[in-house]
């Protein structure tokens, strides 16, 4: 199965709720819900669903 995530591991993204700009540090794909998760490494403990998360603007 192809993997559609939109971020990697390593790459700097934006949280718009917090305005934060942190790391991905791990993906996971939730089969039953057909969604990508993502732990940062400024908050190990939780996780965000990729419709939460945003690229950085330059």
């Amino acid at each position: 199965m192809k993997q559609n995530n939109k971020f990697i591991k390593g790459e700097k993204v934006t949280l718009p709720i917090t305005g934060e700009t942190v790391t991905i540090n791990k993906i996971s794909y939730v089969q039953h819900m057909k969604k990508f998760t993502y732990t940062i490494l400024e908050k190990p403990s939780t996780f965000y669903f990729e419709e939460e998360i945003s690229k950085l603007t330059d």
